[in-house]
């Protein structure tokens, strides 16, 4: 965890750094917090946090949230394991495959009630990873409609008529 000097400024959403006379953020325009309220949140998740059991049980109910390769599964577990998420890898039952020439499929399983917290911890990796942190994901979920007259491009966010099947902002294609 980086220092936080409680006399100055961050965006809860980027967590920028900014003198104390600042009041919004540049990139997210978000209002900004002093950094001793930064501070007690952190500690409070990082209570949380410490407080959580790595312990599964036969009694907890899993779910499979991702499938993959053996090191892909471990890597997410390990990310998983950082934020006090438990976590289990289990095999298939059977390959699909027949030839025995494919690899098997890995689950990565956690508790239900771990859902929310766990895809939270792996979209804020996914992005940290992708570099995706400093893009503006507002427009991401986007659909470009042809029936509809103006549509939003999910990659850049520039709004333009669904009579062109290219966005004249970043060159997007939809056909």
């Amino acid at each position: 965890m980086r220092h936080r000097d409680p006399e100055l400024k961050y965006c809860p959403v980027c967590d920028d750094e900014y003198r104390a006379d600042m009041k919004m953020c540049a990139a997210c325009a978000v209002e900004l917090i002093m950094g001793r309220e930064k501070i007690a949140a952190e500690e409070i998740i990082k209570q949380k946090r410490v407080a959580r059991s790595m312990e599964l049980s036969v009694d907890d109910e899993l779910v499979n949230i991702r499938k993959g390769a053996l090191l892909e599964m471990k890597n997410l577990q390990n990310i998983l394991a950082r934020e006090q998420v438990p976590s289990l890898i289990a095999g298939e039952k059977k390959s699909n495959c027949g030839k025995g020439c494919c690899g098997t499929e890995m689950y990565l399983q956690i508790k239900r009630e771990d859902g929310e917290l766990a895809m939270e911890v792996l979209a804020r990796e996914f992005k940290r990873t992708t570099a995706l942190d400093h893009h503006d994901l507002s427009h991401a979920q986007s659909v470009y409609d042809q029936g509809a007259g103006q549509t939003v491009c999910p990659a850049c966010g520039f709004s333009f008529s669904t009579s062109n099947n290219t966005c004249p902002d970043c060159g997007l294609c939809f056909s």
